[in-house]
């Protein structure tokens, strides 16, 4: 089992494609990449972990977006905190992600300068 941090962050953010983003809108559910659901889960990171997880994954982010999650809003989905990059607990969704948790998306090539901003608030 693993811990939950205190305070939970919220915002959290996923980065996927630009056209698995459409592909939700027209689903009305985000069902995450190829990728996300062969792993099981969707890979989210903390406003603190955006810049690595982007530099780690995506270091050219062209035709990628960065998804704002409001981690209240995400109610039953079963969002579980788990150990990954350096021994930090990420956040991890086994389950499809309502869209109305979504309060924003940006183009990843300027999302993480925003994610900064949202930690410091």
């Amino acid at each position: 089992m693993t811990a939950t941090p205190h305070p939970l962050p919220d915002p959290i953010f996923h980065i996927c494609a630009e056209t698995d983003w459409r592909a939700a809108q027209r689903a009305g559910i985000y069902h995450g990449s190829a990728k996300a659901r062969a792993d099981g889960f969707l890979h989210l990171s903390t406003a603190e972990q955006l810049q690595g997880s982007l530099a780690k994954h995506f270091p050219d982010p062209t035709g990628f977006v960065i998804l704002t999650v409001r981690t209240a809003a995400l109610g039953g989905v079963d969002l579980r905190w788990e150990p990954a990059r350096g021994g930090a607990l990420f956040p991890h969704i086994y389950s499809e992600m309502p869209l109305a948790a979504v309060l924003a998306v940006n183009p990843a090539t300027d999302g993480a300068k925003r994610a900064a901003g949202a930690a410091r608030s």
